[in-house]
């Protein structure tokens, strides 16, 4: 009888703990989500289009300022990811330095599954490009063009044992 309550106890619990999951990731996802809009410019305009739907009239004057401020934001997003992506390999030349050979391995290991996970995400986002092009045929006369994808270029790891 004890046995039987705790394992209902802990069966509880497990249910508990995944719904909380689950839960906490619907919230996160859609409060997250009006903040993509600003990703890209083409998701940048999508998302003022959808939320304002404004009338012909407007388009025009709305195409000009929404031009402008996409490629604004788009070049300061470029910019951040260069400078970014300079200081982690500045970082990392620092770093290996301070290194033994296994953890050497073992930062080539996570490097190599990040890349992996970008490349998922490069794929998921042509995806998601491919159907928000469905979605513009509600916005006639509206100037297309194509999402720029953000470089992310690979670490260098000519320094790393395994390709010297």
């Amino acid at each position: 009888m004890k046995a039987k309550s705790i394992l209902v106890v802990l069966v509880t619990l497990i249910i508990g703990f995944v719904l909380g999951m689950l839960t906490s990731a619907q919230i996160r996802y859609h409060r997250l989500k009006p903040v993509r809009v600003f990703f890209s410019e083409e998701r940048f305009r999508d998302g003022f289009y959808k939320t304002i739907q404004p009338d012909e009239q407007q388009k025009e004057k709305i195409d000009l300022v929404l031009n402008k401020f996409a490629k604004i934001n788009s070049e300061l997003q470029n910019n951040f990811r260069k400078e970014l992506d300079t200081n982690m390999k500045e970082f990392r030349k620092e770093l290996d330095l301070n290194l033994t050979k296994e953890q050497l391995a073992r930062l080539k290991e996570m490097d190599d599954r990040r890349q992996e996970m970008i490349r998922q995400n490069r794929k998921n986002r042509q995806n998601d490009t491919l159907n928000s092009r469905d979605e513009r045929r509600h916005f006639p006369g509206r100037r297309l063009e194509p999402e720029r994808t953000p470089p992310f270029p690979d670490h260098d790891t000519t320094r790393l044992p395994d390709n010297k």
